[in-house]
């Protein structure tokens, strides 16, 4: 044993503890952070929540949210993050039972890495009051409505052909549509996938394969793995994906002063922000999401939604066949990716890529969040076109991932209270400014890494 009655790596177990599956002791040991903090690696992962000390080594390999963003917390106190993902903690505690080794020593904080205790107790406070007040609850019948608006374009769009015929004008406009409805489809998608919609999370399941996999062919598993990890982490290298720029971009102020000590020159980084309008919008959906989809459905071996995927592009050769053919077909469904592409990048790069983009730094949840996303202001056009998160990108996406998005307004001066409170930054800019600052921030990194490339 520790001091303090701490039972370290190298104790026995006590008498009567059993090893459970993930290699515990049955849960009466005591640990200090320092202790849990070791167990950090790829074979070897602990994590605390709720002050109790988990064994996730094993298990991390079947976490349904899969392996990489539970592991992102291995060495960590992972409360702030278990409880956002999960619509009920208490069901899911019970499959942390077999995985519980102890707890922390009653000397230890209950925050990890120094975070503000005082920040984090009132975000918890106002979690609870949100949940009191019944603002995690959906209402059917704005997704309801949502999800007819989409199959209504899509209708609009094959009507369009059948009654005017396949004019190059009534093409564009049919492309215009299916863009339309595959964009907001992508937005719909994220609300099952983050299970904010029905009570049932079995139910949001099946509906987020039906939307992401026959209204847009792409996969449920694929999106979940990648976003999951996003929301986990945003911003953070080797943790957050959508700033994995597999060495296409340098991003931040860190990473191009990296690279350039170091010599790398994998592209004219100087040049990233002029370069990013010919590979970014262009080609992240039609090429390389495309790619990265498939290559995940196959490798996983995860036939469930490649058949859902399939049967989208069924259903779209069967619908457009007979106007087009199959090579008219193939270029119709490109052009829609290459618009939806467009209007994805955007919407998604203006919220993050302007911010801070950093290695791991073990924040709280709130400042996490809210220094690696800034929000849009505010409009009827920017709330349907942003998937009505403009206003409030980090209250629901964020720091609230299982809210419905028909409520983030309510919230929003919550949070902004709490931030005011605790000096937290929230920033909110105008649509125009949250596009140019993409570039911006592409050229300033490109800057960055041109000065390191050739002066250090």
């Amino acid at each position: 044993m520790g001091g303090g009655g701490q039972q370290t790596e190298s104790s026995e177990p006590a008498k009567g503890d059993g090893v459970g599956p993930g290699g515990g002791r049955g849960g009466s040991a005591v640990y200090t952070w320092e202790e849990v903090q070791k167990h950090c690696h790829r074979g070897d992962q602990w994590l605390v929540i709720d002050r109790k000390v988990y064994n996730i080594t094993q298990w991390a390999k079947r976490h349904p949210g899969g392996i990489r963003v539970i592991s992102h917390f291995a060495g960590e106190d992972a409360t702030e993050a278990f409880v956002a993902f999960h619509p009920d903690p208490n069901f899911v505690r019970k499959f942390l039972k077999p995985l519980l080794i102890g707890e922390l020593a009653p000397t230890e904080p209950s925050q990890d890495q120094g975070k503000n205790a005082v920040l984090v107790q009132d975000f918890q406070a106002l979690r609870d009051r949100l949940e009191r007040e019944g603002l995690l609850r959906a209402r059917p019948l704005f997704f309801s409505l949502y999800l007819g608006h989409i199959l209504l374009l899509e209708a609009l769009a094959l009507g369009l052909l059948w009654v005017w015929g396949t004019s190059w004008s009534l093409t564009l406009l049919c492309s215009l549509m299916l863009a339309t409805s595959q964009a907001q489809a992508g937005w719909l998608q994220h609300d099952y996938g983050h299970l904010s919609v029905c009570k049932k999370s079995s139910w949001n399941h099946v509906l987020h394969k039906f939307v992401i996999g026959h209204l847009k062919g792409a996969s449920a598993n694929w999106w979940n793995h990648r976003h999951f990890q996003h929301h986990a982490k945003p911003n953070v290298f080797s943790k957050d994906p959508d700033v994995n720029s597999l060495h296409v971009f340098v991003l931040g102020d860190k990473q191009p002063v990296e690279y350039g000590i170091k010599k790398l020159k994998y592209m004219p980084y100087h040049h990233q922000h002029q370069y990013f309008f010919l590979i970014g919008p262009p080609l992240l959906i039609p090429v390389y999401f495309h790619i990265q989809i498939l290559r995940t459905m196959f490798l996983r071996q995860d036939w469930v939604d490649l058949a859902w995927s399939m049967s989208f592009y069924l259903r779209f050769f069967c619908c457009y066949y007979p106007f087009f053919g199959f090579f008219g077909s193939v270029a119709l469904i490109s052009f829609v990716r290459f618009l939806e592409s467009h209007w994805f990048v955007w919407v998604t790069q203006m919220n993050h890529l302007p911010m801070e983009i950093d290695h791991e730094r073990h924040q709280d949840w709130l400042t996490m969040q809210l220094s690696a996303t800034c929000n849009i202001e505010q409009s009827t056009f920017n709330d349907w076109f942003m998937k009505q998160i403009s206003h409030l990108t980090v209250i629901c996406q964020h720091l609230f991932p299982t809210m419905p998005r028909h409520n983030y307004h309510l919230v929003a001066p919550l949070v902004r209270a709490l931030c005011e409170k605790h000096g937290v930054p929230y920033q909110v800019k105008t649509l125009q400014k949250g596009m140019t600052d993409v570039v911006r921030s592409l050229k300033k990194s490109g800057d960055l890494w041109l000065d390191a490339y050739l002066h250090k």
